[in-house]
């Protein structure tokens, strides 16, 4: 017995364990209170009868079946053993006959003996009855209704429209042929017929020749020399020279003076719509071509804005109801604030395409075509690209009226200030050769094709103590512009970037190329290459290739126009160091 203290209550103390708990004492066989348990007997099996027997229900069978037995008591089963026949003589000592037997006990033939002879064939049914065949020769069809198509003249059913043939089912993936279109006809200006011009000379005003000079254009360059008067005098202009030879300020300029002649100073109300619209294939070229225009156009009291995507729209809304005389935008958010009616451009009377064949080959020709419809008629149109071709052929017959055609002699890309090298390389050993040339204290701009390699190259060069970042598509507008804003600061040497750095991307002072992975187009070669070198100043484009690839090399340099040596490398050459020196 035990007494509660709380209660006061006595209970009578379990003296035997509950069923289902643990015995008292240690659970280890070597703790001094150990007591193993008793082993669980083994399970007995219950009969069929003594479960009967149990539950009182019934009383037990005598003829119940034997009781259960594991198979391998059981005796084998054995057909002789038991006294009866095996199943395959069954027929024989029954004495009844085979079934093969049956038909020639019967007298009749066998299946297999039917002659089809006696028998005649479907397709001579007809043929051997007397029934006259149906003749059609003299009946008269005058009176038949022939506007339905006859059964001869219908399409068959894989000819549809809906269901086109195997033959004229487009592809399911086609490589793009990498072609070299007839360029544009041209007006061809040298770099010494310009000498000793100056801005003034070509029509344009105090305010932004002292602007020009504060941001080091002093002089024209020969495409500004060739094109700003024209674009001035109210010409649709298309321009074509070589990156880095100044066609921002080439467009920029006469468009601002444009706006100024046409009463640019009065009329700036709040709210007011935009006059001019400059369009470009990406965002980091839209903003850069803003950092260049917005001060020549603050400098005769004009606004601008940038309108691309990637970002919120709403500051791009605040700026547009505040008024704005110029906008730089991608056609992309354009279009999206037209349709949401926050952008006007009935007023739009002066309208730049920068890159305008890359834009065309992005799948945006139709996108610009329907923004190009929606400014005011008769407006001018300036198109200007370092590969302007007859690729922008349709654009030009729709929208532009005498289009005047610029270019300078001599702006190729094979010019001495850049010197362009193909290194043929094992694959395994191309990520220590990018390293060994990456590692030069001057700026180096990487191109990568995919953008899970150029996070890889950039990842690999800052472990092995090579400050560098990436720009590629998969980054938001915020990351890509402060990982630009890195290199072009100077805190990082190195910026691995695909193909969306690869037009109209301005960073001073790169001294070297490196194209990890070779382009298949040369246009791409061209404005890669294009990102060194430029503003006069010398510059090196390094292409890594396999060797099974120096063909295909060969011919994309046919189709540029350039003239490059190709040297066998690997990790340790002291050409890689003499390069990555530069």
């Amino acid at each position: 017995m035990s007494v509660n203290k709380f209660t006061g209550k006595k209970s009578a103390k379990r003296t035997t364990p509950a069923p289902g708990r643990k015995v008292a004492g240690g659970q280890s066989p070597k703790h001094r209170g150990y007591r193993a348990e008793a082993a669980a007997p083994a399970k007995r099996r219950w009969t069929a009868d003594e479960r009967a027997a149990r539950t009182g229900d019934r009383q037990p069978r005598a003829d119940r079946r034997p009781d259960w037995a594991p198979r391998e008591d059981r005796p084998r089963r054995n057909a002789a053993e038991a006294g009866r026949p095996r199943r395959d003589h069954y027929a024989a000592e029954s004495g009844r006959p085979r079934r093969d037997d049956y038909a020639a006990e019967a007298g009749r033939p066998r299946r297999d003996h039917y002659s089809e002879a006696d028998r005649p064939r479907r397709d001579h049914h007809y043929a051997q009855q007397d029934r006259p065949r149906r003749d059609y020769s003299g009946r008269d069809h005058s009176s038949r209704d022939h506007s339905s198509p006859s059964r001869n003249d219908r399409p068959r059913r894989h000819e549809s429209d809906f269901y086109p043939s195997r033959e004229a089912r487009a592809p399911q993936s086609t490589r793009h042929e990498d072609v070299v279109l007839e360029r544009l006809e041209a007006q061809v200006l040298t770099a010494g017929e310009v000498e000793g011009v100056t801005f003034p000379d070509l029509g344009v005003g105090d305010n932004i020749t002292r602007q020009l000079a504060a941001m080091g254009a002093e002089a024209p360059f020969p495409i500004q020399a060739a094109t700003i008067p024209d674009v001035i005098a109210g010409r649709d202009v298309l321009g074509r020279g070589k990156t880095g030879s100044g066609k921002t300020i080439a467009f920029g300029v006469p468009l601002v003076e444009r706006l100024m002649e046409n009463n640019g100073g009065k009329g700036r109300k709040p709210g007011r719509a935009p006059r001019a619209l400059i369009l470009a294939p990406t965002r980091e070229l839209a903003m850069q071509i803003d950092r260049t225009v917005q001060p020549i156009a603050r400098s005769v009291g004009l606004f601008t804005t940038t309108i691309v995507g990637g970002v919120p729209q709403h500051k791009q809304v605040l700026a547009l109801r505040r008024g704005v005389d110029i906008v730089i935008a991608t056609p992309g958010r354009v279009e999206d604030l037209v349709e949401q009616g926050r952008l006007d451009l009935s007023n739009v009377f002066v309208t730049v395409l920068d890159e305008a064949d890359h834009m065309c080959d992005l799948g945006f020709l139709e996108p610009v075509q329907r923004i190009l419809r929606l400014t005011k008629d008769g407006g001018q149109k300036l198109l200007f690209s370092a590969t302007l071709d007859k690729g922008v052929a349709m654009l030009v017959n729709e929208f532009l009226v005498d289009p005047a055609v610029h270019e300078v002699a001599g702006e190729d890309q094979a010019h001495s200030t850049i010197d362009h090298k193909v290194l043929l390389i094992e694959q395994r050993d191309k990520r220590a050769v990018i390293q060994q040339l990456a590692a030069g204290d001057g700026k180096t701009l990487v191109f990568a094709r995919t953008r899970a390699f150029a996070e890889e190259l950039a990842d690999m060069l800052d472990d092995a103590g090579i400050p560098a970042t990436s720009l590629h598509g998969d980054l938001n507008q915020g990351r890509r512009t402060r990982n630009l804003q890195l290199l072009t600061s100077g805190r990082v040497n190195v910026l691995v970037a695909t193909d969306v750095a690869a037009r109209g991307i301005h960073v001073d002072d790169i001294s070297l190329v490196i194209q990890a992975d070779a382009p298949d187009e040369y246009k791409t070669y061209l404005h890669r290459s294009g990102r060194t070198g430029r503003a006069g100043k010398h510059g090196t484009v390094v292409t890594l290739i396999p060797r099974n690839r120096r063909r295909r090399m060969d011919e994309l340099l046919g189709r540029a126009e350039i003239d490059a040596a190709m040297i066998p490398a690997a990790p340790g050459d002291r050409l890689l160091d003499e390069l990555a020196a530069l």
